[in-house]
């Protein structure tokens, strides 16, 4: 296997990880709203962290994306 075969396999796996990043922030959006829909009082101190597994989530995906991006324009 040439480089630049190995590199666009890379990408593709990178590009997998990107994907399920909405995945998990599709999670951390459907986990917030049963727990909100089930105790409405303790919703609004739960929004900070829902914001923070969603910036986490939103990370990853963008670190795969970019990994991707540097993998097949190098």
């Amino acid at each position: 296997m040439d480089a630049t075969a190995a590199a666009l396999l890379g990408a593709g796996l990178a590009a997998i990880g990107a994907g399920l990043a909405a995945l998990g922030v599709g999670n951390v959006f459907a986990s917030f709203l049963e727990g909100a829909l089930r105790n409405p009082g303790a919703a609004d101190g739960q929004q900070g962290r829902l914001f923070i597994g969603f910036a986490a989530a939103e990370l990853l995906g963008l670190l795969a994306f970019v990994i991707a991006v540097l993998l097949i324009f190098r």
